[in-house]
């Protein structure tokens, strides 16, 4: 019985590696959910995708990180890092908190960057409990989008 659990794990860890990579160009469009549900943490410190649930490898991180190459390496608290592959930016805006700096003040909206003192993302729609929709990276060791409350935030265009 043991031997037959320890196949089973093992086959399962060897279905989970085998996962396709699967990296596109990036073409300046929005992730697609599958999408951001998708990446991940960096070898060693694997996650479940928010929009899965699934546990990923980290091929993807891997290819991510590459081809954002020109922003440079990826740091560990890297959601400054992931706003930088989106709106553009110098390696001080690798911290979160100097995103208020970023643009101009602004509203709310679809497209807005929201800053909090310890993390930024973007705003990328509107939940029906009138929360906005953030998308940002490093979110649970992911990019990944979600209902947030923006109390307190920066925003910035």
């Amino acid at each position: 019985m043991r031997l037959r659990a320890l196949l089973s794990v093992i086959a399962l860890l060897l279905a989970l590696g085998s996962m396709p990579a699967a990296a596109r160009p990036h073409d300046g469009s929005m992730w697609t959910a599958s999408e951001v549900g998708s990446l991940t943490a960096p070898r060693g410190e694997r996650q479940r995708s928010a929009h899965t649930g699934r546990r990923h490898g980290s091929g993807y991180a891997r290819n991510y990180t590459r081809q954002y190459s020109g922003v440079g390496p990826r740091p560990a608290k890297w959601c400054g890092w992931w706003m930088r592959t989106q709106k553009g930016g110098g390696p001080e805006y690798n911290l979160a908190a100097n995103w208020r700096r970023y643009g101009s003040p602004a509203s709310p909206q679809i497209g807005a960057v929201v800053v909090w003192s310890h993390h930024v993302g973007m705003i990328t729609g509107r939940a029906a409990n009138g929360q906005w929709i953030v998308t940002s990276g490093n979110d649970g060791g992911a990019v990944r989008s979600r209902a947030r409350s923006i109390a307190g935030a920066t925003i910035r265009i």
